[in-house]
């Protein structure tokens, strides 16, 4: 089975555009890019896209590579305060001169949609109730409705980042699974990875999970977003997982594209819906 990302999107983003439409007031989604990376710019005008498609406004924040720290900080405090916003997204990475976390560290726990401030990792942490990093959290939605109850499966969750590997740990814990985090300093991958009903692969590298390391049967959410050479100077996306080899023996499968990217997009729209309800009570 294909899990086909941009369909479970679709239907989630339709759902968080009913939300909307209920509201007294519309919500704000307020990103923020520093310099020109061309991976960025191009994620940075589609949340725009399908925050204004979800009936949300969409505040975007282009500023010069050289923009200090000093100057970030202050834009953060000023988009805190701005009862227009109800989520803020600085998106990463950002120009070696700015500490990210220091900048993370700024936003508003109420605001941060990306679920990255240290208040909001901690609650995820500990069980309470904050916002979940998007890819995880979608990952997750597509896990559920793939295999329903996952009470007691073997998860193995190769990538440790505090972006995707820790928190889709945790968020696996909060379902009752074994949880296993691997990284590239795992004695014998492969034989952690055979053990696995679920794998989520989140390390950033093409293609290192080979179909021979998967469970047969198994559901295979692959992370993974990487630019390789193709044929006649092209290049293509590929995952971190060897998509052919582990279709043959996974029983569930995401694509690259069309798995979990469309669903990081989809959950930071649902994020921001969730703020501007709480902030509407």
């Amino acid at each position: 089975m294909i899990i086909d990302g941009k369909a479970f999107a679709a239907d989630l983003r339709a759902e968080v555009a009913k939300g909307v439409a209920m509201l007294s007031r519309v919500p704000g989604l307020a990103v923020v890019l520093v310099g020109s990376d061309p991976a960025s710019a191009v994620y940075v005008r589609a949340k725009g896209k399908a925050t204004r498609e979800a009936g949300m406004a969409s505040f975007q924040h282009d500023l010069p590579a050289d923009t200090s720290q000093a100057d970030l900080v202050a834009l953060v405090h000023q988009l805190n305060a701005d009862d227009a916003v109800d989520g803020i997204l600085v998106q990463l990475p950002l120009p070696d001169h700015i500490d990210a976390n220091a900048i993370i560290a700024t936003i508003d726990p109420d605001k941060d949609v990306d679920g990255f401030t240290p208040e909001n990792a901690g609650r995820l942490a500990t069980g309470l109730q904050g916002f979940v990093p998007c890819t995880p959290l979608g990952a997750l939605m597509m896990l559920k409705a793939t295999r329903g109850d996952l009470t007691g499966l073997e998860a193995v969750v190769i990538g440790r980042s505090n972006i995707v590997g820790k928190p889709m740990a945790a968020l696996l814990l909060g379902e009752s699974c074994t949880v296993t985090i691997a990284h590239s300093r795992t004695k014998d991958l492969p034989a952690v990875v055979r053990r696995a009903d679920i794998v989520v692969a989140a390390v950033g590298r093409p293609e290192m999970v080979r179909g021979d390391w998967i469970k047969p049967g198994a559901t295979v959410i692959d992370v993974g977003i990487n630019r390789v050479d193709a044929t006649e100077g092209k290049t293509k996306l590929v995952g971190d997982v060897a998509f052919a080899e582990a279709e043959a023996v996974a029983g569930a499968i995401t694509p690259v594209p069309g798995g979990v990217g469309p669903m990081t997009i989809a959950c930071l729209l649902k994020n921001t819906l969730t703020s501007a309800q709480r902030r509407e009570r």
